[in-house]
């Protein structure tokens, strides 16, 4: 049985670094293995990533933002993820629900349960067997980031700390499925303990 493995964290933390070293210890195990991130990779995600990201001269509000995050979410669960996962190939996807959750729930302050209800349409119900939260202080996950900012790394500090708060949270109710780690750690310590958990999950 495949697995679909998420990963999450502020800006900076690290994990698209860690989701391609993932990725790419799978291929050398020769297991079936795809990388793929939100809200890109689709025709339709990549335009919608250039709005919600980088549009200068178009207000979005919360709740669009809401919408669109799970547009293009819907899309690459049909036309990527699920097919895949279906086949019998491994889906590691740098993002998912849960950014929706913890940016625009917690972070823009929406009603909760609206931004729940939303996500399980854009999920279509798929929701992953591990997520890796990679977690550290919003300042030094900022002071990471260079060159041009988009428009959620623009953001106040509390902005960006209550993002945090909320994946911590939703971790802590969930702790089965998430497997959190201090993002302030090594790289190569931190990918030991993603691949000792994912191991375990494969023998399973």
């Amino acid at each position: 049985m495949s697995l679909f493995i998420t990963f999450e964290g502020c800006e900076g933390c690290g994990k698209s670094v860690q989701s391609r070293r993932l990725c790419r210890w799978l291929e050398k195990l020769a297991v079936p293995v795809l990388l793929t991130h939100e809200p890109g990779v689709t025709a339709l995600g990549r335009k919608i990533t250039r709005l919600l990201k980088w549009s200068k001269d178009t207000t979005i509000s919360p709740m669009a933002e809401l919408l669109l995050f799970n547009t293009s979410r819907v899309q690459l669960v049909e036309e990527v993820i699920r097919p895949n996962l279906e086949k019998g190939v491994n889906v590691i996807c740098d993002r998912y629900a849960d950014s929706t959750t913890a940016y625009q729930g917690y972070g823009r302050g929406l009603d909760m349960e609206n931004v729940f209800a939303v996500n399980r349409i854009g999920t279509t119900g798929l929701i992953p067997d591990l997520t890796v939260l990679l977690d550290m202080p919003v300042e030094k996950g900022l002071a990471r980031k260079t060159g041009k900012q988009d428009r959620f790394e623009k953001e106040s500090v509390n902005f960006h700390k209550r993002v945090r708060e909320g994946y911590l949270e939703l971790a802590e109710k969930e702790p089965e499925h998430w497997l959190v780690i201090d993002a302030e750690k090594d790289k190569e310590e931190i990918a030991g303990i993603i691949w000792q958990r994912v191991s375990k999950l494969l023998k399973s």
